[in-house]
């Protein structure tokens, strides 16, 4: 009787067994099923890794878009400065943030030539920043896909025109011959905002004036880019600091828009 129990028992425990792993079986399955149909609804394969590699393919080759407000802020910019010409700043800002990020790339801050002392120094600080973490920063087969104009402010004796380009390039770190961060395979297309400043007056941009006026009736200068004073037609003597100079640049993420 007691070895009937047993029987009984054991079959019971068996069939409770398999009862579970045939539950645990569909459930593989329906969740295979659904990963399967989002997967082919999403990417066109049934196969999610497939896909996921397919929609990072896609977006390795399709540009950003850039904020584009050149059409809006040209205008405005060479009613303040008359001898603006933005095709020779575009061009200038392009060259500048190609060279900046190849001398990141050679570890040799000297290839900034022409830049400012601020543009040198970020890239020096970048360079000096790897080394101390023992990796090597590269970008490769860099191309500008298209550069607009995304801002224009006047602020207390300068100008700030904010460039914005999307860039494609390749982007990696190394450590011990290794790659830690990006990859060597797959292109990255991002953007970066480069700052064009024009300081006109020194002290107003060191936070020691409320603005730049007129030395002879102590009007406001508007048009920024105006040798002659537009109330009493007085010379206004044009700092110029460094002119239209590009000293800044930052990869847009999160942090920056």
């Amino acid at each position: 009787m007691i070895s009937l129990a047993v029987k009984l028992m054991a079959a019971v425990g068996a069939g409770v067994f398999l009862a579970v792993l045939a539950s645990i079986g569909i459930g593989v399955l329906t969740l295979r099923n659904k990963i399967q149909k989002f997967s082919q609804a999403a990417f066109g394969t049934n196969s999610l890794t497939e896909g996921l590699n397919r929609q990072a393919d896609e977006l390795a080759a399709t540009p950003k878009s850039v904020s584009g407000m050149t059409r809006l802020m040209e205008p405005q910019i060479v009613r303040d400065f008359p001898d603006f010409v933005w095709q020779e700043f575009k061009q200038r800002a392009e060259n500048m943030l190609t060279r900046a990020l190849l001398a990141i790339t050679a570890e040799d801050a000297g290839r900034m030539e022409g830049a400012s002392e601020d543009m040198r120094r970020q890239v020096e600080n970048r360079i000096a920043d790897n080394q101390a973490k023992g990796v090597r920063e590269v970008y490769d087969n860099i191309r500008i896909h298209q550069t607009e104009i995304s801002n224009y402010r006047k602020e207390h004796g300068k100008c700030v025109i904010t460039i914005q380009s999307a860039v494609e390039h390749y982007h990696y770190k190394t450590a011990e011959g290794r790659v830690t961060e990006g990859s060597k395979e797959r292109k990255q297309q991002t953007k970066y905002n480069m700052e064009l400043i024009y300081i006109q007056d020194a002290d107003a941009a060191a936070g020691n004036a409320v603005g730049a006026v007129c030395p002879n009736c102590g009007a406001p200068i508007r048009n920024l880019g105006n040798p002659m004073c537009e109330y009493c037609g007085s010379a206004v003597q044009l700092i110029n600091i460094k002119v239209w100079s590009l000293q800044n640049f930052y990869e847009v993420d999160y942090h920056h828009v």
